[in-house]
């Protein structure tokens, strides 16, 4: 175990003030992160959307479709389905951080559904000391959230959602930090999300297309300690394409591509000793989320750089077998998290299997190398038709 890395990893999970210590200039341009609290609820959990560079506001439906744009639930086939996820995070830094993912779903009829998803996120065992290097005590730093959705068809084409969500999060609970005691933070939020999908044809092939917008994890600010300075959760505008084309009855390609932007305040600016002014904590939800567009102390050009694209492609044989592959970026001032991604897919009757693997593009000492996701999805329904067969 190593303890220095988990302390730093709480240190930027806490508050996004351990950044103004960072801030450099990269080809004339400040490095001006924007972060929040929580940032696991923005980690894709599923390995489908984490082999296709995470994306997922528009891809077809599936029993991960919370995460992503839970209005998807509406057009999925199947009657009911589960699935479970598995990610070992940030392996090359420590061996006992993860994310569990449990969701699954229920159609109420062909027009309706509804969804329910547990996210559970470790950071292993940690020994705590304080600035001199003495002991405080041992921990188990964990965070997780509750989901629960509602699908609903408008009509053939075109759907909505609204999800609720409770998130918590206990990272260092009875520590003190500049005199302050850690204690477990929680809030509440709410996703809103529509979906479209249309049948068409593209040189004489069939094909369908679907546009998503998501917008998630609308919802209150979260406090570590008493003050009265409270942090942002990853409110986030998802938006997303995708187009699926059957080339013949056996193979079928899809590609899709999303744009995300979280909806969160731009730190505003660095004084004269360096020092990052944080008034951005003091707005508003609402005054956050319509500011987030044009906060950006560069103006338009550092707003545009603030959205990420994810983009990926997904092959299917004969509907059992696909292979995936994607890219992730984020400009070099907001992150510089750049990716490509890549994996494999199998389904049974019954059963399927999704696997993923990342490859980081700035070299070898990325913490995000060798980054793995493990997924299992169940048709419940075919479970079903299968024992009263037998």
């Amino acid at each position: 175990m190593r303890i220095y890395a988990l302390l730093l990893i709480i240190a930027a999970t806490c508050t996004s003030s351990i950044f103004a210590q960072n801030l450099q200039l990269l080809d004339g341009r400040e490095v001006n992160t924007v972060t929040s609290a929580v940032p696991l609820m923005r980690i894709s959990p599923n390995a489908r959307s984490g082999a296709m560079g995470e994306t997922g506001v528009a891809t077809s439906p599936d029993a991960n479709s919370l995460h992503w744009n839970a209005a998807k639930f509406a057009f999925i086939d199947d009657d009911m389905g589960l699935s479970v996820s598995y990610t070992p995070w940030l392996r090359q830094l420590v061996d006992d951080i993860y994310l569990a993912y449990l969701s699954g779903y229920k159609k109420i009829d062909d027009d309706q559904a509804v969804a329910l998803s547990l996210r559970y996120f470790s950071l292993g065992n940690i020994q705590f000391t304080d600035i001199n290097g003495e002991s405080t005590g041992e921990g188990n730093p964990n965070e997780y959230a509750i989901d629960a959705a509602y699908s609903r068809k408008l009509t053939p084409n075109l759907s909505t959602s609204l999800a609720f969500r409770f998130i918590r999060s206990d990272l260092a609970s009875g520590q003190v930090v500049n005199n302050s005691v850690i204690r477990p933070a929680s809030a509440v939020a709410a996703d809103l999300g529509i979906y479209y999908k249309k049948e068409t044809q593209i040189s004489g092939l069939d094909a369908e297309y679907a546009l998503g917008a998501n917008i998630s994890n609308l919802g209150s600010k979260i406090n570590y300690t008493e003050s009265i300075e409270k942090d942002f959760i990853p409110m986030n505008l998802g938006l997303g394409s995708f187009l699926s084309i059957d080339i013949d009855d056996y193979n079928r390609i899809g590609f899709a591509l999303d744009v995300n932007k979280l909806l969160v305040p731009t730190p505003d600016t660095i004084d004269a000793d360096g020092n990052l002014i944080l008034d951005h904590k003091e707005k508003g939800v609402p005054e956050a989320i319509f500011g987030s567009f044009s906060d950006a102390p560069d103006g338009f050009a550092e707003e545009m750089r603030e959205f990420t694209i994810s983009s990926g492609i997904e092959y299917w044989y004969d509907n059992q077998f696909a292979v995936r592959a994607g890219y992730f970026h984020e400009n070099a001032t907001k992150g510089n998290r750049k990716y490509f991604t890549m994996g494999l897919g199998l389904r049974y009757n019954v059963f399927g299997l999704d696997f993923s693997y990342l490859v980081p593009v700035n070299g070898q000492q990325n913490p995000l190398n060798n980054t793995l996701r493990f997924t299992l999805l169940f048709n419940l329904e075919a479970f079903k038709k299968d024992n009263g067969d037998a």
